[in-house]
């Protein structure tokens, strides 16, 4: 029986992914959004049949629209899917607002089944690009961006980059609603896709881990230039962020080159390397010891300490931060960024804004979770962003916080 997959586009471009790059990886033309995924035989021409077997649900493929659709079986694998009832749970979208198809593996055909409903929300005003940074050994790294039609490349801009980068994990450039908050006050939002994710496939991921992990930091650092020097941004009103594995990013690149960077935001930042992949008494730890490297080895305990974040702090002058962290977080312990932000105060030279906010109320690796207390982070970072971006005020911004002036 023929079986279908459900397709969602994600925004490398407006005008789609490049041919060439999307049949460079190995299974005819798959670009991996999940590091391990198996999915194959997926045409990369956007013209001919879809036909794939499924070991794992996830993919890309690239569209007839031109578009790098992420792929979604349901999770029902190779199965007959005629009888699907599309969830609304998994909404990646593009910049046109979001979308689902749904796609026969016999015949190619491609049905529209549900769209995002998104108030207030109109496509035309807005231009999503896909530009490459070259990294120091001379590899392409893509960076998306959406943005208002139209703005100027003139240098002037502010501009909020995100990336993560670690896991083998490909980051989808997703349609997001909230972002818009940002976009519409004319912040381009940009996503880099630096090694040790997988969004070019597992040797991508290979790149950017264990004695190569610092390619990790200098792709982030060189899309931060190549922005700047492409009129997308000005220097002085570069912002970044990052989470988790994206946090330890965060602090490594603020010791890398805090110069680059004018504000940071870290959530939960993994950044005291050394003595939690010391700790086998921790969960995470020991299945670890593959992305990382074991700092009970002598080479891969040197490599490590060369960039955790807080071995590397340095009296020298910081970009302003906002460091989040949860008192409940079972992944990266809320005293990694206590004991960092701790560091930074007494080291660091410079008399900006350190910002330390940790949830005490229920609330784990990401952060609240209830639905209005989700969107209620969301506006305490933007509100930081726009602060430092902009100029606009926060009333509330540093609303019982420690603040170093």
């Amino acid at each position: 029986m023929a079986a279908a997959v459900v397709l969602s586009p994600f925004a490398w471009s407006a005008g789609g992914v490049d041919r060439a790059a999307a049949q460079t990886d190995a299974g005819g033309g798959v670009i991996r959004t999940v590091a391990g995924s198996n999915t194959r035989g997926f045409s990369g021409d956007g013209g001919s049949a879809v036909s794939a077997a499924f070991d794992q649900p996830r993919g890309a493929t690239v569209g007839p629209d031109g578009a790098v659709y992420v792929c979604n079986s349901g999770g029902y694998g190779a199965h007959d899917l005629g009888g699907l009832t599309i969830p609304d749970s998994y909404l990646p979208q593009d910049h046109t607002g979001g979308r689902i198809e749904r796609v026969d593996l016999a015949s190619g055909d491609w049905k529209l089944v549900k769209r995002q409903p998104v108030p207030n929300y109109d496509s035309s005003r807005y231009e999503v690009e896909r530009v490459f940074a070259t990294a120091k050994d001379g590899v392409k790294v893509p960076i998306a961006l959406v943005h208002k039609k139209g703005a100027a490349r003139d240098g002037k801009a502010p501009l909020y980059l995100y990336a993560y980068g670690s896991y083998g994990f490909a980051l989808p450039d997703f349609f997001d609603s909230n972002r818009f908050s940002l976009v519409d006050r004319g912040i381009t939002f940009a996503v880099a896709h630096i090694r040790g994710g997988g969004e070019m496939g597992k040797k991508w991921h290979d790149d950017g881990r264990m004695m190569n992990k610092r390619n990790t930091f200098t792709d982030f650092t060189a899309a931060g230039e190549h922005l700047v020097a492409q009129g997308y941004a000005a220097k002085d009103r570069l912002a970044i962020g990052g989470g988790s594995a994206g946090g330890l990013l965060m602090g490594a690149v603020v010791n890398l080159r805090p110069d680059l960077f004018h504000a940071v935001i870290a959530w939960v930042p993994f950044v005291d390397v050394i003595n939690t992949m010391l700790d086998e008494t921790l969960p995470l730890t020991v299945p670890e010891f593959e992305e990382w490297g074991n700092p009970k080895k002598p080479d891969e305990y040197r490599y490590i300490k060369s960039y955790s974040p807080y071995d590397n702090v340095s009296a020298k002058a910081y970009p302003t931060m906002l460091v989040k962290s949860s008192y409940n977080d079972s992944q990266v312990m809320y005293w990694e960024p206590a004991k960092w932000v701790a560091k930074l105060r007494a080291t660091k030279t410079d008399t900006n804004p350190l910002l330390f906010k940790i949830n005490m109320d229920p609330a784990g690796h990401g952060g609240r979770s209830g639905r209005y207390d989700r969107l209620h982070e969301t506006a305490y970072d933007y509100a930081f962003l726009v602060s430092q971006l902009t100029g606009s005020p926060s009333d509330r911004l540093t609303a019982g916080l420690r603040v170093k002036h």
